[in-house]
């Protein structure tokens, strides 16, 4: 029988293995878990609580203190399928409340756990389980890297278990794309702790994407994996350390290192730059306000190359409500809302530049385009709703005919005689009552005889 491991040092939690597990992987802070347990009393061995009962595993996540102590420790001790018994001192449990009615206060619990799996912590932006990390050595420091720091890091990148790619590289945050790093690197990078390494499952929509990397040998839509170290990184001073003129100077050459980038074409590590940039700006003087209004006209520029029309507008307002009479956000958005479709703001717009700029050659020429692109399209409607109209037209007088065809033709029967079937037949009671009476069809009979 395998002896007990003390695992909190000071026998507070203790594990005895059942059943070995495989691999060398434990699960980290932050990894989804996945396993059965079942609970009892060390005192009587009283079971109190079982998932096996419910047939139902438990689930949570590690390290954040949504499950006692004692789980957190045991959990992060084991390997995939291990089954192992966890003997749980008070102060590591339910403690001196305890969890009423079945477990008393200051009660010891034995826990029978089996480990099923895991998955790692998810870091992506929009939790859709992109970017999942498992620690495999903790950092040393509190701190983290942040936006536009400088950072040393050791890439391995694996592919089905292929390497293709192993270096030492540095760049600032934010800029990683520049030296070839993919974005689930950087963006996971900003939880990483100084030395910590850990290894990275990318989809990917944070690798490289529907194209792949022919010269790595990534096929396109490949999931692949990172094990990544953070060497070392320089912490930014932060802002509320830093005076007006400090602040100002920052935004000045994050905006002068975005322009370098929309000038090479360069338009997601420029846009990355002047929003960092914009983050410097809130200072309302004079000098300020031009800042900030100008880094908000090439922003709309490098949204309008990324196709980001929805978002490139919005930059518009934000510049217009700094300047109302702007000419040059009035034509970017005029050329957003042309893009979308929205051909009646866009004249709006283009007109709206005219009547500050009545020269304004490039307004003229859209507004041209516009008044070109709202006539076809009304014409278009028009033809539209014609042939709408004449297939209406046509399907009811099609209906009507086929209506008509439906009813018996009376112009072809010959008014007040008896129909042949009525020609031949017993006396009607009227007939016998009324011998005299010629009916119609004899007195036709009698006139063509004479």
């Amino acid at each position: 029988m395998e002896e007990y491991i003390d695992l909190s040092v000071d026998g507070g939690v203790q594990k005895r293995i059942l059943q070995e597990g495989t691999g060398d992987e434990r699960p980290s802070k932050g990894c989804s878990v996945s396993l059965h347990y079942t609970g009892t009393l060390d005192a009587d061995g009283k079971k109190f609580d079982s998932s096996r009962d419910r047939n139902e595993p438990f689930q949570f996540t590690l390290g954040t203190g949504s499950v006692i102590k004692a789980f957190d420790m045991g959990v992060a001790s084991m390997k995939l399928n291990e089954k192992c018994i966890l003997k749980c001192a008070p102060e590591y449990a339910y403690g001196s409340s305890g969890s009423p009615p079945n477990i008393p206060p200051n009660a010891t619990l034995n826990f029978e756990l089996e480990i099923l799996g895991w998955k790692g912590e998810d870091l992506s932006p929009k939790s859709d389980g992109g970017i999942q990390r498992f620690i495999v050595k903790s950092g040393s420091s509190k701190k983290k890297p942040t936006a536009g720091g400088l950072v040393k890091v050791h890439l391995v990148g694996r592919h089905e278990g292929r390497v293709f790619e192993e270096r030492d590289v540095e760049f600032c945050l934010d800029e990683g794309k520049e030296v070839g790093v993919v974005a689930g690197v950087e963006l996971a990078l900003e939880k990483f702790h100084k030395e910590e390494t850990s290894r990275l499952l990318l989809k990917p929509q944070y690798a490289f994407g529907a194209q792949g990397n022919s010269e790595l040998g990534v096929p396109p839509n490949a999931t692949v994996e990172y094990t990544v170290t953070l060497t070392d990184f320089e912490a930014l001073v932060e802002r509320s350390m830093m005076s007006q003129d400090e602040m100002l100077a920052q935004a000045k050459l994050l905006r002068e290192k975005g322009t370098k980038y929309l000038k090479e074409e360069k338009h997601e590590l420029a846009l990355k730059l002047y929003n960092r940039s914009l983050t410097y700006l809130y200072d309302k003087s004079k000098e300020g306000e031009a800042a900030k209004l100008a880094i908000y006209l090439n922003k709309i520029l490098c949204l309008q190359k990324l196709n980001s029309h929805d978002e490139a507008k919005l930059a518009c307002v934000e510049a217009l409500n700094m300047d109302s009479k702007n000419v040059k956000a009035l034509y970017r958005r005029g050329m957003s809302n042309l893009a979308l479709g929205d051909l009646d703001r866009a004249l709006q717009d283009f007109s709206a530049v005219l009547e500050i700029e009545p020269e304004n050659k490039a307004a003229l020429n859209q507004v041209t385009i516009c008044k070109h692109k709202i006539k076809a399209y009304n014409d278009q409607q028009k033809k539209v709703f014609a042939n709408m109209f004449t297939k209406f037209a046509q399907s009811d007088s099609k209906k009507a005919q086929e209506e008509q065809s439906r009813q018996p033709d009376v112009m072809k029967q010959k008014f007040g005689e008896w129909g042949a079937d009525e020609r031949e037949h017993e006396p009607t009671r009227f007939e016998q009552e009324n011998p005299d009476v010629i009916m119609l069809n004899d007195l036709h009979k009698q006139f063509r005889n004479m």
